[in-house]
């Protein structure tokens, strides 16, 4: 099957978080998409297929399926509006329905995703004494204004937010450690986050559990962020950008739209550029 290899949330024509896309008449079965996102190698690999009005979607990480992808749904974005003309596309994820939007921007393309529902909840103090023992953190690295909690935008992460930019780029973790206290938390990705003002955050994302270190953009976290901002009473103005991958050397940009719906979705947005390739 031909993989589109593209980057989501490039910073123009640089950065983003590589993707690939899979587009088909029917969806492979399970083991051949595992087999297939384990060769590509990218944190996420998306399928897609035509269903109704709309497109059947599931997304391989190269260990394992995950219930929603932000940067993958951003890249599919993008080649259905390349392949159809500029539009929204409804898509049936396993556990909800959402829309990603298409546009072209310049000589790039633009995505924007509605997230499934969102929710928050304050981390219990297992897993905050665990993982800031898996980054070396002590309690007087955190906000308080942005107490630890468990966000959910289509998949549960881990927030830890942080009061100095320098805590964010030291951030060093065990994988193998991390993976275990991911799948005990129950969540995708453990997401790091400095608040540079009340618009603009800085964030790290660890992904052990899907066999991958770091990811330069995660669009999942940043609607989960949105919601819990929300949630949070936060002064986002409802909108945010959140700047990620910069310590890994892949500067990434991703734009959060928050209404005043609590629970509801979070608009991600960003552009989107090609690897090249089949």
């Amino acid at each position: 099957m031909t993989v589109l290899r593209l980057a989501a949330f490039s910073d123009g024509e640089q950065g983003g978080n590589p993707a690939g896309v899979v587009i088909g008449e029917r969806l492979p079965e399970a083991p051949e998409m595992q087999r297939i996102a384990a060769g590509v190698g990218y944190s996420e690999t998306v399928f897609a297929a035509p269903e109704g009005e709309g497109w059947r979607v599931r997304y391989f990480s190269p260990a394992a399926e995950v219930p929603f992808c932000g940067h993958a749904t951003v890249a599919l974005g993008a080649v259905l509006a390349e392949r159809s003309g500029e539009g929204v596309f409804p898509l049936t994820l396993n556990d909800a329905a959402i829309t990603v939007e298409g546009r072209r921007q310049g000589d790039l393309w633009s995505a924007a995703l509605q997230s499934p529902p969102t929710r928050s909840r304050p981390l219990p103090s297992q897993w905050l004494s665990q993982s800031l023992d898996l980054f070396g953190y002590g309690p007087e690295a955190l906000d308080p204004a942005l107490p630890p909690a468990i966000l959910h935008g289509g998949a549960d992460h881990l927030l830890l937010a942080l009061r100095r930019r320098e805590a964010l780029a030291a951030m060093r973790y065990a994988m193998d450690a991390g993976a275990e206290l991911m799948r005990e938390a129950g969540v995708l990705t453990i997401l790091l986050a400095w608040a540079d003002g009340p618009q603009t955050f800085h964030t790290r994302n660890a992904f052990a559990v899907g066999g991958v270190y770091e990811d330069p953009a995660t669009g999942a976290a940043t609607a989960a962020l949105g919601g819990y901002l929300r949630d949070l009473g936060w002064p986002h103005g409802g909108r945010i950008t959140v700047v990620q991958g910069e310590d890994m050397g892949c500067r990434s940009l991703l734009r959060a739209g928050i209404d005043g719906t609590a629970g509801g979705s979070i608009r991600v947005s960003g552009t989107v550029r090609s690897l090249g390739g089949p």
